[in-house]
């Protein structure tokens, strides 16, 4: 090989080496299964995998960031792949392990009047991304809702707030679990900063309730109380 050839093959492997780098080594892939079907067509037409690789790769960042996660040193789940798969399913997605899936059936239903649907793909992506990284999940089956309000939590964050989402001091219970758990989380985070990263490294050994105590001083019924007080609820 001439040494042109050489050169340039170097200059490509060290700026591979260095997008791996800036994504912290993890590899993203999206695949349509249901490109025959009307939701599949429609993802293809309005989203695409390359957009939805990128959003992996940007919502992981942004996890790792609201997790308190750097790429040394921080106490990140050993993933190196994450991936997404288009599939002709009910529902809207679900996450098993490093594998999310997302329903063709959904994005193909899915109202404009409800919004763009790419900023909906977006938005889910970044809610089941967080199940892939976030620690505790073994408890999932029993504490469902404090895993989805995190999930949630990051989605609100990123700024990919769902049409249908409760307000702000809406909801009977902190254990409602989605949007009601999202913005009682982000309450709890205004009164310490980073008490969604804490609470997320403590699930590494499963849920407490105590862990409010712990990172806030407060017990949950008492932080509940004063963020109903908050919204005048």
């Amino acid at each position: 090989m001439k040494p042109f050839h050489m050169a340039t093959l170097a200059a490509l492997m060290a700026a591979a080496a260095a997008a791996a780098t800036a994504a912290g080594a993890v590899t993203f892939d999206a695949t349509n299964t249901a490109s025959s079907t009307a939701g599949g067509q429609r993802f293809d037409r309005e989203v695409g995998v390359d957009y939805a690789k990128q959003v992996l790769a940007d919502a992981s960042s942004f996890i790792w960031d609201a997790f308190e996660q750097p790429g040394d040193g921080g106490d990140r789940k050993p993933v190196d792949a994450v991936t997404l798969t288009v599939e002709d399913i009910d529902g809207v997605a679900f996450t098993s392990g490093d594998a999310i899936h997302l329903s063709a059936r959904y994005v193909g239903g899915y109202s404009s009047s409800s919004g763009d649907v790419r900023t909906e793909v977006t938005g889910v992506l970044y809610h089941e991304a967080t199940h892939v990284w976030q620690w505790g999940l073994q408890d999932y089956a029993a504490h469902s809702w404090v895993y989805e309000g995190i999930a949630d939590f990051v989605r609100l964050r990123a700024g990919y707030v769902a049409a249908g989402w409760v307000q702000p001091g809406q909801g009977n219970s902190w254990e409602d679990s989605y949007s009601v758990t999202a913005r009682f989380f982000d309450y709890c985070d205004s009164v310490k900063p980073g008490f969604v990263a804490d609470l997320n490294a403590k699930l590494k050994d499963g849920y407490n309730v105590d862990y409010f105590v712990q990172i806030t001083g407060k017990t949950v019924q008492q932080l509940w109380q004063d963020y109903k007080a908050k919204y005048g609820n």
